[in-house]
């Protein structure tokens, strides 16, 4: 078998995987970076772009304070119960090391970020703040990227437009609108090749990487970890074209493979129920957890995901997941098995809701679950029109709510009274049941106007009436070996497996299913990318 030797290998290639060459190549390190598709910037490429970062330099510049003890306060107050006797440590070490990951990736690649204006989702609680924590890269072209300019993975998402212009514009509700508000920019970018989102932020780490004298193959995949006499990672094989070979990683090994959601088995093991679709690319098959748990790593946090409701879309020829919230359009509502709502719909969390599970055997607690909605709903969302079409069957439609129940096989009379009971706090403008349209969050995304207090409800009158299934859709996994706040993996008596890294959804990731803001799977990914690339230049091997 043939062998060859660099300092650190990374495995994968979305943020987080690059984040760690960057940093090291930065520090002076020789760094290989290995991709098993012929596509670059896996999940992130085909994402938003959103980043979460307190205490960030783009925000302060824009005279908003924050502090890491502040964003510590946030993240315990709204964890899920129990974690912070497990993830307190690598919380603490995001607080202070994801400012320092901004400065870096600011001065070493060509990305211009700006803050997006939004709030905490929770900023109610202690912590919280109302604007500056979730910063996006502003256009770019894409033939920054040098020779990989053309394999960039493809994105579901609108990329011409910019993360803050989806939010300020909102073509997903009003797409001819905001076509023409943009279009000089718009036109600009086709003619340049520029895009935004997810595109603009793997284009700028890899300009950054190249500067810094990584390399980077793809096509090449990684089929083991080797282990010394020791169980230290001292390199990996790779599978390309001509055959297997060894790498060996004087320093070590950074998986950054992303997550399982395409594995079936793993999948339906640590999620059971309906599932709608994926967001991810096909290649996130759990290959990093695998390995890992070979190499003898605890496995964690593996029922934790980025769950979303998507629209249906193709991709690569075949049914695809695109996030949008559709379903927190007004005159609309989501019901569980039962006919009933159990969470305000406009939560940013309502994939947590969605996910809820009972205690002891894992199930779902409300799957399937359903949209409700009516023809002002179907008047007003031209874009879910659209994409309804891909997926003949998915939208179902009826003269009434009762017959409407029959054919999705709820109560009649539990969702006749459901939608009753809606159409009266849409009137009074207020949702007795789950408050929605009325955190801090809420009215940011349904802001009230004058002689509309409630914009976020809307009542469900007006035939046909639609339903269309909102169950799990997953962007992507978020468990994977534990790791400790230096990045370095574990086994399960907690000693730390010599050589190896983990960062992004591919480790136990410290902030789950429950997101703290928007941006919070980027975020900690480029900066568990970072802090791997840190621990790896203090390594002495």
């Amino acid at each position: 078998m043939k062998a060859s030797t660099v300092e650190i290998v990374v495995v994968g290639s979305g943020a987080a995987a690059l984040g760690a060459a960057l940093t090291a190549a930065v520090g002076g390190a020789e760094v290989l970076v290995l991709e098993k598709s012929e596509s670059l910037g896996g999940t992130s490429a085909m994402s938003g772009g959103a980043v979460w970062v307190p205490c960030n330099h783009v925000a302060r510049a824009h005279g908003l304070s924050d502090s890491p003890e502040e964003a510590l306060d946030y993240l315990h107050a709204t964890a899920p119960e129990g974690w912070a006797e497990t993830e307190a440590p690598l919380w603490e070490r995001f607080v202070h090391a994801a400012p320092r990951m901004l400065e870096l990736v600011d001065a070493h690649t060509p990305l211009e970020l700006e803050i997006s204006g939004e709030p905490d989702p929770m900023a109610e609680h202690r912590g919280g703040k109302l604007n500056g924590r979730t910063v996006s890269p502003r256009p770019l072209r894409r033939s920054v990227a040098g020779a990989f300019r053309s394999r960039l993975r493809p994105s579901t998402l609108p990329n011409l437009f910019t993360y803050r212009e989806i939010l300020e514009h909102g073509p997903y509700q009003h797409p001819v609108r905001a076509v023409l508000a943009l279009l000089p920019k718009l036109v600009h970018r086709l003619l340049t090749g520029a895009r935004g989102q997810g595109h603009a932020l793997i284009a700028g780490l890899v300009r950054g990487c190249l500067d810094h004298g990584c390399n980077i193959e793809l096509g090449t995949r990684v089929v083991e970890l080797v282990t010394d006499e020791t169980g230290a990672v001292v390199g990996v094989t790779v599978e390309r074209p001509g055959g297997r070979e060894q790498i060996q990683a004087r320093r070590g090994v950074v998986i950054a493979t992303g997550g399982f959601e395409w594995d079936d088995a793993l999948r339906e093991q640590h999620f059971p129920g309906p599932l709608d679709r994926i967001g991810s690319p096909r290649t996130n098959t759990g290959d990093g957890q695998r390995m890992a748990a070979r190499a003898g790593a605890a496995l964690a946090h593996m029922d934790q995901a980025n769950v979303y409701a998507t629209l249906p879309t193709r991709y690569e020829g075949r049914i695809h997941g695109m996030p949008t919230l559709f379903h927190a359009a007004p005159h609309a509502i989501v019901v569980n098995r039962h006919g009933q709502r159990f969470a305000s719909e406009i939560d940013y969390n309502f994939g947590e809701f969605l996910d809820a599970r009972e205690e002891g055997t894992g199930d779902p607690v409300h799957l399937p679950c359903w949209m409700i909605a009516d023809a002002q709903f179907l008047a007003r969302s031209g874009m879910f029109r659209w994409y309804a079409r891909k997926l003949p069957g998915w939208m179902r439609r009826a003269p009434s709510v009762a017959s409407l129940a029959a054919l999705i096989g709820v109560p009649a009379a539990a969702l006749v009274e459901t939608v009753e009971r809606f159409n009266r706090f849409a009137a009074a403008g207020r949702d007795e049941d789950f408050h929605r349209g009325e955190s801090t969050w809420e009215r940011f995304k349904s802001p009230a106007t004058e002689g509309n207090p409630g914009p976020a409800l809307g009542a469900i009158t007006r035939a046909p009436f639609v339903a269309v299934p909102v169950n799990r859709s997953i962007l992507v996994t978020k468990g994977g070996p534990r790791t400790n706040a230096d990045g370095q993996v574990l086994r399960p008596d907690g000693s730390v497996i010599g050589g190896l890294y983990c960062a992004g959804v591919a480790m136990a990731n410290p902030i789950g299913t429950r997101a703290v803001g928007a941006g919070t799977t980027l975020g900690p990914c480029l900066t568990w990318g970072y802090i791997c690339g840190q621990s790896l230049l203090r390594s002495n091997r």
